[in-house]
């Protein structure tokens, strides 16, 4: 169940990243306040997750998420570059973070 936590965590850690460029320097009054309930449900539920697993993994695999999740949205939904080496990254994030998933014990 910690680990659920962490995953919706760092989905919501995306969130709060587009929101946060949509936000326009917190000058859009919607995206803004997006991007606070996503920030506060993401750092929320990572702070439940770590009652039981070690910080270090869980940690690693929040971020991961969350920045392989925004480059994907990005890409996708925001127009940024798509480059092969950028796929390749992400990927290899992606790999480190189930490798990080799977390595992680809980308390």
């Amino acid at each position: 169940m910690a680990w659920l936590l962490v995953i919706v965590a760092g989905l919501l850690e995306t969130g709060f990243a587009v929101c946060l460029k949509l936000s326009h320097g917190f000058t859009r009054l919607w995206p803004t306040i997006a991007f606070c309930v996503f920030a506060l449900g993401s750092f929320g539920l990572l702070t439940l997750s770590l009652r039981k697993l070690d910080v270090g993994p869980a940690y690693a695999v929040w971020t991961g998420i969350g920045a392989a999740g925004t480059a994907i949205y990005g890409m996708v939904f925001l127009g940024d570059l798509v480059s092969t080496l950028k796929i390749v990254s992400i990927s290899l994030v992606i790999i480190g973070v189930i490798g990080l998933q799977l390595s992680g014990s809980a308390h």
